[in-house]
């Protein structure tokens, strides 16, 4: 990513802003994959969705390093084109994941979501402190700055495919999932079916008394002030980055 057009003068890259680019990419990607799952929701499994995120997860970020490996670490338009395209898949992980554990959570408590959210906040942090440390490792070899980024893509993998595990084996087999899913099978869930079956138990598919799912639309009328919380929240993260806001303004001015 410092060197994607390898020995070109800085002036030549001084409108260039990899960083903007690979935001941009990823936001169309996770937003849309979103839209088209939550439009969908009753009739996607939700133990397959997130599955395939996790699994997108994993072999996203050991492209990243084919990537790497296969230029043997040189820039050009093409490498970072590629990078491009697997920031999108990130994206589609993303919307993925973080959507269908936000929907299983929600036929549970709402201290499950919290702690979810919270772990998110949390690895956010831990992730910064691990590419920090691998980094340092290699700050005094030779070609450090890319063997630190090859060790930490390396081990997000590995923890990426642990949790490909922890997903599909070890969650569901939870007392408390197991319980809360089989009480929103009994309430008409229909997206939980294949998680029960993953843990053992099996549920009957016709209940007398079930309640009826509201529409899309009115699900977003009743959280029509979450559902603006929400655009406010982007529209300034967006602002400061990759928008206007992240210009060095003691340089430029602002808006430009």
């Amino acid at each position: 990513m410092t060197n994607v057009y390898g020995g070109e003068s800085p002036s030549r890259l001084e409108d260039y802003h990899p960083s903007r680019v690979l935001t941009l990419v990823y936001q169309p990607f996770a937003f849309g994959t979103m839209s088209i799952l939550a439009y969908n929701e009753s009739k996607i499994n939700t133990r397959r969705r997130n599955i395939f995120g996790y699994s997108l997860f994993v072999a996203s970020t050991f492209m990243l390093l084919v990537l790497d490996l296969a230029t043997s670490g040189r820039g050009g338009l093409g490498s970072f084109i590629g990078i491009c395209v697997i920031v999108a898949f990130f994206g589609v992980a993303d919307a993925c994941v973080q959507g269908g554990i936000v929907g299983d959570l929600s036929f549970m408590l709402p201290d499950f979501i919290q702690s979810f959210f919270a772990g998110l906040a949390a690895s956010g942090a831990l992730t910064s402190a691990l590419r920090l440390i691998t980094k340092a490792a290699f700050e005094k070899s030779n070609n450090g700055l890319r063997k630190g980024a090859m060790l930490f893509l390396a081990i997000s993998t590995l923890f990426e495919f642990l949790c490909v595990l922890l997903y599909t084996y070890f969650f569901p087999k939870l007392p408390i999932v197991k319980y809360f899913r089989s009480k929103a099978a009994l309430e008409g869930s229909k997206t939980v079916q294949a998680d029960l079956a993953a843990a053992g138990i099996q549920t009957k598919e016709d209940h007398n008394e079930q309640n009826e799912r509201l529409s899309n639309k009115q699900l977003f009328i009743q959280n029509i002030d979450y559902a603006l919380d929400l655009f406010l929240i982007y529209v300034l993260t967006l602002s400061i980055f990759p928008g206007f806001l992240y210009e060095n303004t003691g340089e430029h001015k602002l808006g430009t």
